[in-house]
C-alpha cells in the first residue's frame, strides 16, 4: 500500500484528515500529517518530513501532499521527492484526499493521476438548479 504524507498550514491538514475519516468511515492506515507553523523553521522541517516518509513507506512509495503551491510545505515536499518512489502534488482538498485513498493499491504514478485528476473533478461551479436535480436523483 502507498502512504500517504500530508505537509500543511496550520490545522488545515488535521481538517483533512477528520473529513476523509468521516467519508471514508475509517481510520487509514500508513497515513501521516506534518503541520506547518509560521513559527517553524522551513530547515527544521526537512528532518522530521524525511523521518515520516520512512517510516511511511513499505516499498509501495509515498505520496505526498501540500496545500499550496510554491509555500513552505510544498518547498518541503520538493525536498523529498524521489521519481518512483516518493512523489508530490499541491493543492490538497477533500476530494483529492478521499480519491487517493480509494486508489492506494494503484502503482505511485497512477495514485499521482488520480490524486489530481480528484482534486479538479472535485472543483465544480454549480448552480441551484443543478442542485435541486442532484437532490431528485439521491
Amino acid at each position: 500500500m502507498i502512504g500517504i504524507l500530508i505537509i500543511t498550514h496550520g490545522t488545515l491538514g488535521e481538517s483533512l484528515i477528520a473529513c476523509t475519516k468521516h467519508v471514508i468511515g475509517s481510520e487509514p492506515k500508513q497515513f501521516a500529517l506534518l503541520a506547518v507553523s509560521n513559527l517553524d523553521d522551513p530547515n527544521g522541517l526537512l528532518p522530521e518530513a524525511q523521518a515520516l516518509v520512512k517510516t511511511l513507506n513499505s516499498g509501495d512509495g509515498v505520496l505526498v501532499l501540500s496545500d499550496m503551491y510554491g509555500a513552505t510545505p510544498c518547498n518541503t515536499v520538493g525536498k523529498l521527492l524521489q521519481p518512483g518512489v516518493v512523489e508530490g502534488v499541491a493543492g490538497v482538498n477533500l476530494p483529492m484526499l478521499v480519491r487517493t485513498m480509494t486508489y492506494r493499491h494503484e502503482p505511485l504514478l497512477t495514485l499521482v493521476e488520480k490524486a489530481v485528476s480528484g482534486g479538479r473533478e472535485g472543483v465544480v461551479h454549480f448552480s441551484r438548479e443543478t442542485c435541486e436535480r442532484y437532490e431528485q436523483n439521491d
